[in-house]
């Protein structure tokens, strides 16, 4: 596959191809680039904090002020149904279940203040 991609003005020919040993070899001008099946490409400078997905909970993405909460205890929750909605910057966040269960304990109540990475929900 051959693209052309435009930075800042310049342009850029790019030429992905699989090499057939589960590798994949990005060509960009003259440079060659490999990557394994299990190889990481970093394209970004943002880290995201790992995730426990053993543990079924809904955990805040972002800090702000629970505004409403639509599940509560013995609800069943189905994978990405609407839980909870977080007002940050004047602005409402849809917090989703990223699991499906039945709601063990809603920790937080409405107009609590939350961080980032606050348990919100269990599910089991």
């Amino acid at each position: 596959m051959k693209l052309k991609l435009k930075i800042k003005g310049k342009e850029y020919e790019i030429e992905i191809l699989e090499t057939g040993e589960n590798q994949i070899k990005i060509k960009v001008g003259e440079k060659e680039f490999f990557f394994g099946e299990k190889e990481e490409i970093s394209i970004a400078k943002t880290v995201l904090p790992k995730r426990d997905f053993s543990k079924k909970e809904i955990i805040s993405p972002i800090a702000g002020t629970i505004s409403e909460i639509f599940v509560k205890e013995g609800d069943f929750v189905k994978r990405d149904q609407k839980a909870l909605l977080i007002s940050a910057m004047k602005m409402e966040n849809e917090i989703v279940s990223d699991f499906e269960g039945r709601v063990k304990e809603v920790l937080v109540k409405k107009n609590q203040e939350v961080k980032e990475g606050d348990i919100l929900v269990i599910l089991q």
